[in-house]
């Protein structure tokens, strides 16, 4: 694996997830093959589980790891080519990337979207600059409309939690006051979708996602019909597509209750945090036996880990 942005680099997805389950139950079997080696973690955007897991993850594999938060640590960084640099960017990404490449064998770049420009945000300006300066592998910790290793943390866990050869598994938009990006739902329905699941995705009108990360997902606007049967219910807000960025609605009606999961075939719910509670989700879910968000979180290592071990083993 060259570089890890998307499940376009991925090969063989039950290879991958095969691959993680394998390092929950043994961590350090390959704690040899990042000897010597260095990873450079670039948070341009928060982490929590992004952040602990991949350090974790790289040193399990015996990976030295540097992190740095652009713009707080260092220089802000110009990405566009051309420009006259006379605004707040002290550095240009066609030197940082090079000498950051230079000093690490793979880098992994946290990025979001800044909801402004939706072609700029598409386009992944961030990740393919550094793609094309840094000269090493290029592993998405999140991006502006994909955030993979998340994306194989949720596969990790309807494998590992499924009770039928092919559950039903429902993504659903939920009500926020702030305008997020899409790059969580994105990614998910990008990764069910060569999965062997009923993939159904529900939100209000206006909340499309775009028509290549939805695939064979059935789009229903109505919550609970969505719901009805499902085995997994995967809950996350973002902000609309086609009217890019914006908050078109924040109705608490489609927040997950108990009686919204009780229209479910005993499912189970699961959300990539962080989230409001009693806003989102309610309590009662969060809190009780249907809730798989920390075992979820969990499983953030071992993606993380199954991915390096493949970027490193085609070093």
């Amino acid at each position: 694996m060259k570089h890890f942005l998307s499940i376009k680099d991925v090969t063989d997805l039950n290879q991958l997830i095969t691959n993680g389950i394998a390092a929950k139950r043994d961590p350090f079997v390959n704690i040899g093959l990042g000897k010597n080696k260095t990873i450079g973690l670039l948070f341009f955007n928060s982490s929590l589980r992004t952040r602990i897991s991949t350090q974790k993850a790289a040193q399990n594999l015996g990976l030295n790891v540097i992190t740095m938060n652009v713009g707080q640590d260092g220089w802000g960084l110009e990405m566009e080519e051309g420009v006259i640099m006379n605004g707040d960017k002290a550095e240009h990404v066609k030197e940082a990337a090079a000498v950051i490449g230079s000093y690490c064998d793979i880098i992994g770049i946290r990025s979001f979207a800044g909801l402004q420009d939706r072609e700029k945000d598409y386009s992944e300006i961030v990740f393919e600059q550094f793609k094309k300066y840094a000269d090493v592998p290029i592993v998405n910790l999140e991006s502006a409309t994909r955030h993979p290793l998340q994306s194989l943390a949720d596969c990790i866990t309807i494998e590992e939690f499924k009770i039928k050869q092919r559950p039903k598994v429902v993504l659903t938009w939920l009500p926020h006051f702030k305008a997020l990006p899409q790059a969580v739902a994105n990614s998910f329905c990008e990764w069910m979708n060569p999965m062997d699941v009923e993939l159904v995705i529900t939100h209000p009108e206006g909340y499309d996602l775009a028509p290549e990360f939805v695939g064979k997902g059935q789009v229903i606007y109505d919550q609970d019909k969505a719901l009805e049967g499902a085995d997994f219910v995967y809950g996350k807000n973002w902000s609309s597509y086609q009217h890019y960025g914006q908050v078109l609605t924040s109705d608490p009606s489609w927040m997950i209750t108990e009686a919204k999961m009780a229209l479910t075939d005993n499912g189970k719910f699961m959300h990539c945090l962080p989230l409001r509670r009693n806003m989102k989700v309610a309590d009662e879910v969060l809190d009780g036996p249907r809730s798989l968000v920390i075992e979820q979180a969990a499983n953030r290592e071992w993606s993380a880990q199954a991915v390096l071990r493949e970027v490193l083993l085609g070093l």
